[in-house]
């Protein structure tokens, strides 16, 4: 498969951003996860710090058939996207975001239901990186300098916040083997590990 798309699903502490930054600069392609959100900010016309505040966290109410209708996401002008509440415009333009960079070429985008955004792109590959709690758990501590107890609490945080957020906007399930190609364990073949096998599926798809 040519031109591919990957996107990267991923547990909080897991690795799947240093997955992503990895696949990318093999590749030779660009990478997307933080920088995703600056670009739909300069493209939607909303604040940058917006996007940051509402990234990856659930929304008490969203009309699903917006998304799933023939709703014009570049219309940022509309009568109905100007009735929108914040969260909602700020998932519609990274929406928007996410399709347009897909048609740029192949890429690597991390989070932010990029699946679901490209799910009727030809040539996609999503995975999903995971591991242990524990395991999980020791990284964050290592990498942020948090206790053991603070590192806990907030991967519990992140994952029900993640979860939350793919759930309600996609209608899948988070971390479901069904919702992607592949589900990879960092914690058993390591981030390189995990690399090498997007690379091969990507040659044999």
């Amino acid at each position: 498969m040519e031109n591919i798309i990957y996107t990267i699903g991923r547990e909080f502490g897991s690795g799947g951003k240093d997955v992503g930054q990895k696949l990318a600069e093999r590749l030779g392609v660009p990478f997307y996860d933080k920088e995703l959100l600056s670009r739909a900010s300069t493209e939607s016309g909303l604040c940058e710090e917006i996007f940051h505040m509402q990234d990856e966290k659930p929304t008490s109410s969203f009309l699903y058939s917006l998304v799933t209708d023939t709703y014009s996401f570049s219309n940022y002008h509309g009568s109905a996207y100007l009735d929108m509440p914040l969260s909602q415009k700020v998932f519609l333009a990274q929406f928007d975001t996410i399709k347009k960079i897909a048609k740029e070429g192949p890429c690597v985008i991390v989070g932010r239901c990029a699946d679901y955004a490209l799910s009727e792109h030809s040539n996609c590959i999503n995975a999903f990186i995971y591991g242990s709690k524990d395991y999980r758990i020791k990284r964050v501590a290592r990498h942020l300098g948090l206790s053991e107890g603070k590192a806990k609490d907030l991967v519990n945080r992140t994952d029900k916040q993640r979860a939350s957020y793919y759930n309600f906007y996609t209608n899948k399930k988070w971390g479901d083997s069904r919702s992607y190609d592949l589900a990879l364990s960092s914690e058993k073949i390591g981030i390189d590990g995990c690399v090498e096998m997007l690379l091969k599926y990507g040659e044999i798809v």
